[in-house]
């Protein structure tokens, strides 16, 4: 099928129409560059399942894309409810995005408490497509409806496709020896089926996956696939839908390579086998199940032909315990958890700090106190990260800023923890780790060298001419002690929390070692050799916005919006928290305005007042969701214009 675009059409929400084709016997097909579909439905339909199938085959077909996965803390929230809404965002484009959407094109509701919950999201003359089986009066009332809003005009402004998704999915699978409650939980491949024909999606991928899923029911699988075929005929065929859409591949917007999709926590755990690999050292994760790292022990807990070794403990702290051992016997060690879990492991990450072991504490942060809102996302741990530990107990932090980049934020956080012996943070969120894009799979040689030397043999010489080993003697460059294993013979140490003396390790309570101690581990915490922060200024600006971790993909996607505007703004990004960047002072003072976004209430803010005794002015939001592009735009506008 081919034709010629003679024009285009620039709509209000920046999605380009091009000319309508309409080939002898066919439904019109438009051309877009972008497209935000949104799932939603009760936390039983399957959403979270159906926009994962939806962006598997956005990946295949090329597209560039973002993913927002938005699930209730509840196991299992009263059906029907409010709180019970799950619900899956996905942005795809023919050139280069980096956020999953301020607002949804599309919106599919499988519930009445999916729309409500949704429909303040959806834009006028967005299109809205619902599941009028579950539409019945005790349904909507159990959501606040007096009258249903698919009769009482409040839809008018939307393009609404009423579907009785559940009565054409049982209709479709009458045919197999399945209960109408079986039959009815395929209706979600229903919908997916049904929006691949609206977006001309692969179908391949769906249903090789549906036979795997449920190769042990093949009679399953075999319904599932019927229910996708009969969305995509469905769509085929009615009148409803007298429209399909077509988003070509964004061949631009990527590097020659092989590429996939993938999660933040998925490239985290792929980051830390790479890095166990790059050092030649077995990889080993201590860690206790919490939302929203646990994936991560999902994930490596598969890996054991890499040399990895997963132990769910009975708590964060046996969790670390056991990391910390790892590292003190030559692993490369790692504890996953989030905000909660930190503040256990806070007496043992500073137990590592001063036995000076390189040890991966991975902080996938969550909305807080406390137990907080264990699926949404912040960004609130960085002062945790930073002073949560008794003493002077400096410690490295590094932040990724896309999902695809927890796979080099995890290789370098083993970097720093390999060359300079110590606990190194690493913060990611909940937005980056459920959340997905394109990654390119580096080349082998692109990969950096982990390899690490352990202690040998004796190290120094005493007055009298013996030899000894001293684990405290350090090296000159990095400040790093030697890493010796247990049962080397003559490499013998004490290790435990109490403090121990310069270069022998031996127990010491002398007031100026201990100084001398406290003042040499945070000297090498401030040598950590890392990049110089890159600025991105063509247009020799005068404000700065700055900002780190998951804040990267809405803030670049603001500043290009000032700029398509006409407006000059800079922007930084920072991976290294602790210690800064060496020029990042000289940066700052080179700006009038410095605008700081964060999902917190000024975390990064605070740390840049006190470091560099610049104005910085925050931008905050802590209700658990990523910024939205257009909001950040406007408060930037504002900061350029004040």
């Amino acid at each position: 099928m081919t034709s010629q675009v003679s024009s285009a059409a620039e709509q209000a929400d920046g999605t380009v129409v091009g000319e309508q084709r309409k080939p002898a016997g066919t439904k019109d097909v438009r051309r877009l560059d972008r497209v935000i579909i949104r799932f939603a439905g009760d936390s039983g339909d399957g959403m979270q399942l159906t926009g994962d199938r939806f962006t598997s085959e956005t990946a295949s077909f090329g597209n560039d894309l973002s993913t927002l996965p938005n699930f209730p803390a509840e196991i299992r929230a009263p059906a029907g409810t409010l709180p019970g809404v799950s619900s899956f965002q996905l942005h795809f484009a023919d050139h280069d995005i980096l956020t999953p959407g301020d607002a949804p094109n599309v919106l599919v509701a499988m519930n009445p408490a999916a729309l409500k919950a949704n429909i303040g999201d959806v834009p006028r003359g967005a299109e809205i497509i619902v599941n009028t089986d579950e539409f019945t009066k005790r349904a909507m009332q159990k959501v606040g409806y007096d009258a249903s809003p698919l009769e009482d005009g409040s839809l008018d402004g939307y393009h609404l496709h009423p579907v009785p998704l559940t009565t054409l999915t049982v209709e479709a699978l009458k045919d197999f020896d399945l209960t109408r409650k079986e039959a009815e939980r395929s209706k979600n491949m229903f919908a997916l089926g049904l929006l691949s024909w609206m977006y001309h999606r692969p179908t391949e991928g769906t249903e090789k996956f549906l036979k795997s899923k449920f190769a042990k029911k093949p009679d399953i699988a075999a319904a599932n696939i019927a229910a996708f075929r009969a969305g995509w005929n469905f769509g085929e065929t009615t009148e409803d839908f007298a429209v399909s859409y077509e988003v070509a591949p964004a061949v631009k917007a990527f590097p020659v390579g092989t590429y996939r999709n993938i999660s933040g926590n998925l490239a985290l755990a792929y980051g830390l086998i790479t890095a166990s690999r790059q050092a030649d050292l077995p990889l080993f994760l201590g860690s206790y199940p919490i939302t929203p790292a646990s994936d991560i022990l999902h994930e490596l807990s598969k890996h054991k032909n890499f040399g990895v070794r997963t132990f769910q403990a009975e708590d964060e702290i046996a969790g670390i315990g056991a990391a910390l051992g790892a590292a003190f016997g030559g692993s490369l060690a790692v504890t996953t958890t989030s905000g909660p879990g930190v503040a256990l492991k806070s007496e043992t990450i500073g137990l590592a700090v001063s036995l000076e072991l390189p040890l991966l504490v991975v902080d996938i942060q969550r909305g807080g106190p406390s137990t907080g809102l264990p699926t949404k996302t912040e960004q609130a741990d960085l002062l945790q990260a930073m002073f949560g530990r008794n003493g002077e107990a400096p410690v490295p932090i590094v932040a990724p800023r896309t999902p695809a980049d927890c796979f080099d934020a995890a290789l370098e956080a083993a970097r720093i923890a390999l060359t300079y012996r110590t606990p190194v943070m690493l913060l990611s969120d909940g937005y980056l780790a459920n959340g997905s894009e394109p990654w390119r799979i580096p080349e082998p040689d692109e990969l950096p060298e982990l390899t690490v030397q352990f202690a040998q043999g004796p190290n120094h010489t005493l007055e009298d001419g013996t030899e000894v080993f001293w684990p405290y003697k350090r090296d000159p460059q990095t400040l790093a002690r030697p890493w010796a294993i247990p049962g080397t013979p003559g490499l013998e140490h004490r290790i435990g929390g109490i403090e121990k003396e310069d270069g022998t390790g031996n127990i010491s309570y002398a007031p100026a070692n201990h100084d001398f101690m406290v003042r040499t581990r945070q000297a090498k915490i401030d040598g950590i050799d890392v990049p110089d922060v890159e600025v991105d200024d063509p247009h020799e600006a005068r404000t700065l916005v700055l900002g780190w971790g998951s804040t990267y993909g809405p803030i670049t996607a603001a500043v290009r919006r000032l700029r398509a505007a006409g407006e000059s703004i800079a922007q930084a990004h920072l991976r290294h928290l602790n210690p800064f960047p060496k020029n990042l002072g000289t940066v700052l003072k080179a700006y009038d305005k410095v605008v700081i976004p964060e999902m917190n209430l000024g975390q990064l803010a605070t740390l840049i007042r006190a470091r560099y005794l610049v104005d910085a002015h925050s931008y905050n939001q802590v209700n658990g969701m990523p910024f939205k592009a257009e909001q950040l735009a406007a408060a930037l506008k504002e900061a350029i214009d004040g």
